[in-house]
């Protein structure tokens, strides 16, 4: 005789990880580990061999709690949650030996951790299936009674909870169970004809969900078609619930389609679908089993599932295996419809550790200009682990990059089914900029949050005190030295308090004087509106978040600098605030090209020669982000201290061509100039076949395209791709692809090599990167020098001379753009003199020392012809200033203006060390010669350009270099210094300490310097 026994599922355990074990006579089955719920379902199949049942025969099915035992990475059982003991003969006694699917209480332990602890219920089924040698009623009945009074009153309280709930009645669900069950035992005579053949008290184990797949024959599934099941779950409040937020770890695919969401859904999930088997032959899949549809209870709720296995094919990495999704629908109304699919991969490495999870969403979206029915399909993406990895961030990144190209084909084969709708229109730029300018807070809200200080309320609080205190107080009489009209502090107590009421209410003063001069000032670049036509880069300033500055306890006052084709553009100066609002519109002056990059960059204000205030920063691809992302973009920062506090700007970016095709036509017009041949744009075709093959934008254009050969260790045939901001190369060989691309002003030279017996006789063109640039396109460098750039070499072109030409005369078009731009400047303001001074500044002769600062003084080796050799213009001059810090030195020859009076103007740049906005200078210097003809008396007039408001103020250093000592062997130099402001702003006092700091040092620098070259100079006349 054979004895069955389903184990189906328990509900309200004291625990979440649980097994159950089953004890017949000395053998004994488990059933696998549940884990993570307290209703755990098994769906598990037993069968035992068993003799002629008798009173004393039980089935005792215990369940037992686990745990994970991190040491040997393996679940142990950690205590027994308690037992269930059935007689056979209860069994034996049923109407055709069958127990129907019944719920039982387990009995809690005599001990251990679970004695005083309710330990839930079970639901088990049992059938005896086979001849007996006896069976008694007499000894049946007793048992039957007990078990079946149970069995009743747990039926009669889920009937009256399902009517409470309003499902389906619990006797049609039970009458689907029985009919289950006896389609299992068809198959009864089979495993009798095993268990024959194999040892006395072994047990077969079924697994449920082959049974599931093959014949439904869970106790809790039931077969039905892919329309019922969909009418099911929209009949059992499919409406109410709520359709499941998106997976996170992203969007694969985000498209509007031009039909029904009934249709889309039907057309994706039906039943031997074509476009499912379309699929699987565009990816390579073999092996495809679609199990039917069926339906399930999850949670008192239907569910229609399904499973579908199928073969992989192999990669570089990894082998072909067998995946296994299951489909299930979490939603289904009719017109919105969610499918979640989890994916297992067992076969591939560490598959036995995650699962990659899929979310389907099919939602009605209303187009206007849509004929028909429209809806939107979004699948995201999750992965989960069930254990630890080292391996993790590795599986993560090869997952997600299966799934994006899968899921291109996928997008691809459904976009020949159905028409696609446009993505929504990107929001107008107006719009934005009027919502963001709304935004902005008013000042009297902002004085309250500023004002809301402590310092500011007990000032405020201790003022109305004593004034309280004076109108109820009569005058002191005076005494001690006090006279009439003075009032002194008669004790120590007096004096504590009007100390502190003094410094209470300077602080306040302050604190006002601070605000009134932040709200007054604004960024010199915001609200200017762009001039000229072609690409407009127009950016909204939205806030700061999280910004850090070098010291953890130091208030910071942060602007942004944007950076973009050569020009710089600043904003205003938020005053101590580490996420500040800054609500301000920066445009850019229109662009030939298109930009390719925006460097962006936030700084602690603290002078125009500060060093080392940078509190991050960040590049912009315009390439790699869609006007979508760019109209509402979050940048994080770069920088030891930004990523350490994860510091972010909002900004929102809009580039558009206010030109149309003449800005195209112009760009073309100055390449042609340099390549010498007419220069055509592609059609529309071409252009956009380019920009999906390497995922750019829309308004970048293909110029030139030409077949060669990518050396690398094995050359590499392809074809080479020029456009307006990029060089691309695309390869596809055998189904081997190689694909990059890199900006031109990436590049950092470019060299014609003579042809090698290695390159087949063909000359190399070389492109050097610089450094750390490109470096998403380094898999296709043939090699990376010691300074970290990239080399890339090409050969056999059809017409070398012709290719080598075009591409050089693009990169110097696209990289002395910036030149370009500068040139055109100066020639729009009629500056053609590089060593142009604003004509605001006029050289003063007669400057009164007594108005200005000594910042230097020393004496110095050597007369005075010899001192004054440093603003002579000859080989001293120049070694001091390049060694100081001065780029591109340069300096007009002294000229006489009057007797005894010479002039002259000096232009140079300064590198990184001495400022770090790298600023440009130009100076008009005279000399003239001192009272008694003890020396000369030079006055400086100092220009500084591209550094924060430098406009704003002009240098005037004062140098007076006469004779020291009997035998004029010696000099003595003076040096003073005074700030003009040609426009009062609130920074003068913080700009001009730190104007005085830096001149001071750089002084020092430039006199040290010039004593060592006067030494080493004496050395050489006397050798």
């Amino acid at each position: 005789m054979r004895l069955y026994v389903y184990v189906l599922q328990a509900k309200d355990l004291p625990v979440q990880e649980t097994s159950v074990v089953l004890h017949v006579g000395k053998h004994k089955s488990k059933t696998r580990v549940s884990r993570g719920t307290s209703n755990p379902i098994w769906h598990e199949e037993f069968v035992f061999r068993v003799g002629a049942v008798d009173e004393g025969d039980d089935v005792v099915v215990s369940v037992l709690h686990h745990d994970q035992d991190h040491h040997h990475q393996s679940d142990v059982s950690t205590g027994l949650i308690g037992k269930v003991r059935i007689p056979l003969c209860s069994v034996a006694g049923e109407e055709n030996q069958t127990l129907l699917p019944t719920w039982f209480v387990i009995e809690k332990p005599s001990d251990g951790k679970f004695v005083n602890i309710e330990c839930g219920k079970i639901l088990l089924s049992m059938s005896l299936q086979g001849k007996s040698e006896s069976t008694s009623d007499e000894k049946v009945l007793p048992y039957k009674q007990d078990v079946t009074l149970e069995a009743v009153k747990e039926v009669q309280g889920s009937a009256k909870e399902g009517k409470r709930r309003k499902h389906h009645d619990g006797k049609h669900i039970m009458k689907n169970l029985v009919n289950q069950i006896d389609k299992l035992f068809h198959k009864k005579e089979e495993i009798s004809k095993r268990l024959n053949d194999e040892p006395a008290g072994d047990s077969v184990t079924s697994n449920y969900e082959d049974a599931t797949d093959k014949s439904c024959s869970s106790a809790a599934t039931t077969c039905t078609s892919f329309e019922e099941g969909l009418d099911l779950m929209q009949s059992s409040d499919g409406e109410i619930e709520e359709m499941p937020e998106n997976l996170v770890g992203g969007i694969l695919v985000d498209q509007k389609y031009l039909v029904s969401p009934s249709d889309l859904n039907k057309f994706l999930f039906s039943p031997n679908s074509q476009f499912r088997k379309e699929l699987a032959e565009l990816q390579s899949l073999t092996d495809v089993q679609e199990g039917p549809w069926t339906m399930i209870q999850e949670d008192i709720t239907p569910r229609l599932t399904r499973l579908v296995t199928y073969m992989r094919p192999a990669t570089k990495l990894v082998k072909a295996g067998k995946a296994t999704e299951s489909q299930v629908y979490r939603k289904a109304s009719g017109n919105q419809f969610a499918v979640f699919v989890s994916v297992s991969t067992p076969d591939v490495p560490y598959g036995n550790t995650f699962k990659v999870e899929l979310l389907y969403k099919i939602e009605p979206v209303t187009e206007p200009n849509a004929v028909g029915e429209s809806s939107r399909l979004i699948i995201s993406w999750g992965i989960q682990f069930s254990q630890s990895t080292i391996m993790k961030g590795m599986i993560e990144g090869g997952a997600r990059q299966g799934l994006k190209e899968s899921f291109e084909q996928f997008s691809d084969l459904l976009a020949k089914n159905y028409k696609t709708l446009d993505p929504a229109v990107v929001l107008d730029k107006e719009q934005v900029i009027a919502t963001v300018q709304s935004e902005q807070k008013t000042d009297l809200k902002s004085a309250f949050l500023y004002f809301w200080s402590s310092s500011v309320v007990c000032a405020v609080l201790l003022s109305v005190y004593v004034v309280v205190h004076m109108l109820h107080c009569e005058p002191s009489k005076i005494q001690g030295v006090e006279f009439y009209g003075l009032d002194l502090p008669d004790s120590f107590g007096e004096l504590f308090s009007s100390g502190t009421l003094v410094l209470l209410l300077e602080r306040v003063y302050m604190m006002t004087v601070h605000f009134i001069q932040a709200r007054l000032h604004r960024g010199r670049d915001q609200g200017g509106k762009a001039n000229g036509k072609g690409w407009i880069l127009t950016i909204a300033l939205i806030k700061g978040t999280n910004l850090a500055s070098v010291e953890a306890t130091e208030l910071f006052d942060p602007y942004v600098v944007f950076t973009c084709n050569g020009k710089t553009r600043t904003s205003s100066v938020k005053l101590q605030a580490q996420d500040p609002q800054y609500i301000e519109v920066i445009e850019f002056d229109a662009m030939e090209e298109p930009p390719s990059v925006l460097d962006v960059e936030v700084f602690d204000f603290d002078g125009p020669f500060d060093q080392g205030v940078s509190l991050g920063h960040a590049e912009i691809n315009f390439l790699k982000l869609t006007a979508d992302e760019l109209a509402d973009l979050c940048v994080p920062l770069v920088g030891h201290h930004a990523q350490a506090s994860q510091s972010k700007l909002q900004l929102r970016i809009f580039l558009e061509n206010k030109n149309g095709v003449e800005t195209m036509k112009d760009y073309l017009s100055k390449v042609e100039k340099e390549v010498g041949k007419k220069l055509n744009i592609r059609s529309p075709q071409k252009n956009s076949a380019f920009q999906k093959l390497f995922g750019l934008p829309h308004e970048e254009f293909l110029l030139k395209e030409y077949t060669c050969y990518l050396k690398r260790k094995l050359p590499v045939q392809g074809k080479l791709f020029l456009s307006a901001r990029i060089v691309a190369f695309y390869s596809n060989i055998f189904g081997h692809k190689t694909k990059f691309y890199f900006l031109w002003e990436d590049m950092d030279d470019i060299q014609v090599l003579p042809p090698t017996l290695a390159s087949l006789g063909s000359p190399l063109l070389l492109i050097i990167l610089k450094k750390n640039r490109g470096l998403d396109a380094k898999h296709g460098a043939k090699s990376q020098d010691e300074e970290g750039r990239l080399w890339f070499y090409f050969q056999s072109f059809v017409s070398f001379d012709a290719t080598s030409r075009t591409i050089m005369a693009l990169w110097k078009t696209r990289t002395l753009s910036v030149d370009q731009r500068a040139h055109i400047a100066e020639e729009e303001s009629d500056v053609s003199d590089p060593f142009f001074l604003p004509g605001d500044v006029a050289v003063v002769s007669d400057a009164d020392p007594l108005q200005m600062s000594k910042v230097y003084a020393c004496d110095l080796p050597g007369d005075v012809e010899l001192v004054m050799k440093i603003f002579g213009g000859g080989e001293m001059e120049r070694k001091i200033m390049e060694k100081s810090g001065c780029l591109n030195y340069a300096s007009t020859t002294w000229e006489s203006k009057k007797p005894g009076i010479y002039e002259r103007r000096v232009s140079y740049k300064y590198n990184h060390t001495v400022s770090v906005f790298g600023g440009g200078v130009t100076c008009s210097q005279q000399k003239s010669t001192a009272p008694n003809d003890e020396g000369w008396i030079l006055n400086d007039i100092v220009a500084l350009h591209d550094v924060p408001f430098g406009d704003n103020f002009r240098v005037h250093l004062r140098y007076e270099v006469k004779k020291a000592g009997v035998d004029c062997k010696t000099s003595k130099c003076e040096v003073y210094l005074r700030i003009r402001w040609l426009k009062p702003i609130k920074f003068e006092q913080r700009i001009s300490k730190s104007i005085m700091e830096k001149f001071r040092n750089r002084l020092k620098v430039i006199f040290d310097l010039f004593q060592k070259e006067s030494v080493a100079n004496s050395s050489l006349t006397l050798l």
